[in-house]
């Protein structure tokens, strides 16, 4: 299936700073547009490290614990707290996207390292945007009738070879509802799984037609 890429949902307005940006330059940054986090880039717009809320609070209780031996990025927290500039303060590297990611590859990196936002670079590495949970989650605002149509149109003819006649289509909220004869009892799984995968999705419930054999759910 085709998804949005992260192209379609980012932000081409991105806060950025240099390595040598100071410490309150960037906390005066932080604050003025709202955000948690900068990306700092090289002479080449090229990411190479990320400042945080997290990075700067550092310098408040020094980064030292009892038995603290390191921090984040395997830098010392109590190297951190003596940073008086971005390089000293990010953490590196900085996790990128690629505008050309699927929505489902950009969500799957933000899990795995639990981030709210990806900053995002062309094919030269160079920044172009930045995406968010908030921008990702927009594929659930997609329209009923575009959802429908991906699914009559891309899953049931293009995908599955079956007339488009062969299961009616309701889309409610998000919520698919699919009746009717598939030409196979294993293409009911199959139909429902590519469903699932159509972006703005939220849930797929199959009904079978009556007196044809292939009367199957995923039940």
């Amino acid at each position: 299936m085709n998804h949005h890429e992260v192209r379609d949902l980012m932000s081409a307005a991105v806060v950025r700073v240099q390595g040598g940006t100071p410490f309150k330059e960037i906390a005066h940054l932080l604050q003025e547009y709202d955000i948690t986090a900068v990306p700092v880039v090289d002479e080449q717009n090229r990411p190479v490290g990320v400042v945080s809320e997290a990075d700067l609070l550092f310098k408040m209780w020094g980064g030292q614990e009892e038995h603290d031996t390191g921090g984040e990025g395997g830098f010392p927290r109590a190297a951190k707290a003596r940073a008086t500039d971005a390089a000293g303060l990010m953490t590196a590297p900085a996790l990128c996207a690629r505008e050309d990611w699927s929505v489902v590859d950009a969500a799957r990196l933000m899990a795995r390292h639990r981030i709210k936002r990806l900053f995002v670079v062309d094919d030269d590495e160079r920044l172009v945007g930045v995406v968010s949970r908030s921008d990702l989650l927009r594929v659930f605002l997609r329209a009923d009738q575009a959802i429908r149509a991906e699914i009559v149109e891309e899953v049931l003819v293009k995908e599955l070879g079956e007339a488009p006649s062969a299961v009616q289509v309701d889309v409610s909220h998000g919520h698919v509802v699919l009746s009717g004869r598939l030409s196979s009892r294993d293409a009911v799984p199959r139909l429902e799984e590519l469903c699932r995968d159509v972006d703005g999705v939220v849930t797929v419930e199959f009904r079978p037609g009556p007196g044809t054999g292939h009367e199957a759910s995923s039940d």
